[in-house]
């Protein structure tokens, strides 16, 4: 059974920082693309983050300011979110795609968590 396991969510000013870990069982993290989304209220869910192929990508909206990192280990991908600002509120979550390099489809994503909350207030 896959499961992908995220936590360090909170509510926070803007400005600070969070921690965001995802723990994953069943598959192997390692040589596979794995990517952080968000989805804030009324909005479609983005990535934000995501090891894809030999390459590190992020959205522009983050570029800067969040770190995607991973232990390949522990089976576990972290972000770190830095400078926080209101707009980054949403649920973030974890997910694992079929292939290496990762694919704009989300469909291609087959595992999800069940996701972590962000708030932060001006």
């Amino acid at each position: 059974q896959v499961e992908l396991v995220e936590s360090g969510g909170g509510s926070v000013q803007a400005g600070e920082s969070l921690t965001l870990s995802c723990v994953v069982s069943g598959i192997v993290i390692n040589g596979r693309c794995m990517a952080w989304f968000r989805q804030a209220p009324g909005k479609e869910r983005e990535r934000v983050a995501s090891f894809d192929g030999g390459a590190i990508t992020y959205a522009d909206s983050v570029k800067g300011r969040f770190t995607i990192s991973k232990n390949d280990a522990k089976n576990t991908v972290y972000l770190q979110l830095n400078n926080l600002k209101p707009e980054d509120s949403g649920t973030y979550y974890c997910a694992a795609n079929m292939y290496m390099n990762c694919d704009n489809a989300q469909s291609s994503y087959v595992f999800w968590g069940q996701g972590t909350q962000v708030a932060v207030s001006s």
